[in-house]
């Protein structure tokens, strides 16, 4: 037997071994690691994947929340792991694309995961203290403008994509705003009604309670389309700012080397479950989409969005506090 005969063999033998493992794949319990608290957006995201996707496979798919670090915890835990589709990532944007550039981790966004599947996606609402005297994004910015430095804006962190997203709007408006930092949307939030802060933007699960009460007011969604559920809120394009255009996503990672035939069971099984209306119903109520990527267009995305936010983090000096 040549060598040329003998590597030919022992490829078919892999390729063979690898669909085979897919074929059976899984045979145990599927731990899905969660780089937020639970009750969060991407908690919840998580969970409305995990269970029906346990009834497609036959296996248990176990929620497993690693908050902390700004999902460096979460990434560090999925890069030890064994690259065999029994340990998964559902992870936030904001954390798999802004955290490499604010602050040194060990992992490479790109190439040390492997893509599955985008399995919801939020836009961004700005919001503003309602006794500030603006009611449009135009009057924001020329509010600011007259004021540079004067408006607080918080953010649930330093390096969120709460922070990045003002920092852009600053550059593409030209003007000047002071960040606040807090350790998450809630205390962010709780300072903002009290109007000890002049705005903020974040997704609207936590805000349209307090919209609709008339105790914050909404000026721009960061998307093409309108929300069903803030249908009188301008998106970004009609408030002049096309450019704007910014969602939170929550997709699901497998470590590098996972076998391809067993990513793309995940990633059918997951594109059915998102299609059923029980799931789009569950993304609305949330303020969200049931926006599905496939594996090769969730690793396109995500090299984007890494090259997007880079930019927006260096031009902005953003650094690790």
């Amino acid at each position: 037997m040549t060598l040329k005969t003998l590597t030919l063999s022992t490829l078919t033998c892999a390729l063979a071994m690898h669909s085979a493992y897919a074929e059976t794949y899984p045979t145990k319990p599927i731990t899905l690691i969660v780089s937020a608290a639970p009750g969060g957006t991407t908690d919840i995201a998580a969970r409305m994947v995990a269970e029906p996707l346990s009834k497609a496979l036959g296996q248990s798919v176990v929620v497993e929340n690693k908050p902390g670090a700004a999902g460096n915890i979460a990434a560090q835990q999925l890069l030890k792991s064994k690259a065999d589709g029994y340990t998964l990532l559902l992870q936030y944007s904001g954390y798999q694309v802004i955290t490499p550039s604010v602050m040194k981790v060990q992992w490479d966004p790109v190439k040390d995961f492997a893509p599955v599947a985008n399995v919801l996606s939020a836009p961004q609402v700005l919001v503003v203290k309602k006794d500030l005297p603006v009611n449009s994004m135009k009057d924001l910015i020329e509010y600011a403008k007259a004021h540079p430095g004067k408006l607080n804006y918080a953010s649930s962190g330093n390096g969120s994509l709460q922070h990045v997203t003002t920092e852009l709007l600053n550059q593409m408006a030209s003007i000047e705003t002071t960040h606040v930092p807090y350790n998450g949307t809630g205390p962010a939030l709780t300072d903002l009604l009290g109007g000890l802060i002049d705005f903020t933007v974040t997704t609207p699960p936590p805000l349209l309670a307090h919209i609709k009460a008339g105790s914050i007011k909404p000026l721009v969604v960061t998307s093409n389309t309108k929300l069903d559920s803030l249908p009188e809120v301008p998106t970004a394009a009609e408030a002049g700012l096309p450019d704007l255009q910014v969602s939170s996503w929550f997709a699901m990672y497998a470590p590098k080397n996972t076998p391809k035939e067993v990513v793309e069971k995940l990633t059918t099984e997951i594109h059915k479950i998102m299609e059923t209306p029980e799931y789009k119903a569950k993304a609305q109520t949330l303020g969200a989409t049931a926006e599905y990527m496939d594996a090769e267009q969730l690793g396109k995305y995500t090299q984007q969005e890494v090259n997007r936010w880079k930019k927006v983090v260096d031009a902005a000096g953003i650094k690790q506090q």
